[in-house]
């Protein structure tokens, strides 16, 4: 019995295998034929940055405020909480009491880390 399923595993594994070989050389491919097919005619209007349909105001290569990158980490922050929540909502019928109050701590921490960055004022603009 132990053979049987070693090789039940092993076909297994080969389909695996071969389906990412053909999925690499099938990107490899389709690579190739865009860099052979594709028009390679840089000019200045294509490499200007582009703001709106306007002339650029200024070089597109300046510094960037550091609260933006603030604002996207709690965004991500956020986000990454959103994907926490979701396999406990769609088991939270079938989940117990003690769940509840762990997912319930999860949010208060969150809670309290947000209400931090507007208490220090960090987004503020």
């Amino acid at each position: 019995m132990y053979f049987f399923s070693n090789l039940v595993y092993q076909e297994m594994y080969q389909k695996m295998f071969l389906f990412i070989c053909l999925s690499f050389a099938l990107s490899c491919v389709l690579f190739i034929v865009s860099l052979l097919l594709a028009s390679h005619d840089p000019y200045y209007e294509k490499m200007t940055a582009y703001e709106c349909g306007f002339e650029p105001f200024q070089d597109a290569r300046h510094k960037v405020d550091i609260r933006f990158y603030i604002v996207a980490i709690l965004f991500i922050i956020f986000d990454i909480e959103v994907v926490f929540l979701m396999p406990w909502l769609v088991n939270f019928v079938y989940l117990g009491t003690q769940t509840f109050w762990l997912m319930i701590f999860f949010l208060a921490i969150l809670a309290l880390g947000f209400a931090y960055e507007i208490v220090k004022g960090a987004l503020d603009w």
